[in-house]
């Protein structure tokens, strides 16, 4: 059954800053996602990230969470796989 995908407004920044094929791609790769959440490995993050998952789409990141129980997927930030994991100031996980 399929996941609702949600976009904080960080997200929603970063998706806008994409170049349209990237962006492109990467909504795509969300609706898999959405799709096949319940029958894939999902690739969780430690320390500081714990319970926060990523998603890899050529050299952009995007993290995000799964909420089970209201079936949905919160995507936090969708940036370039150099700049994901810093946290400096509001760089760090939002809303």
């Amino acid at each position: 059954m399929t996941y609702d995908v949600v976009l904080t407004s960080t997200a929603e920044a970063d998706l806008r800053r994409l170049d349209s094929a990237v962006a492109r791609r990467v909504i795509e790769k969300l609706q898999w996602l959405a799709d096949n959440v319940e029958t894939i490995r999902l690739e969780t993050l430690t320390g500081s990230w714990l319970g926060v998952c990523k998603l890899r789409i050529g050299h952009y990141r995007v993290l995000y969470t799964r909420e089970a129980t209201r079936r949905r997927i919160v995507v936090h930030f969708v940036r370039h796989r150099r700049d994901v994991y810093k946290k400096p100031g509001s760089r760090g996980r939002s809303e």
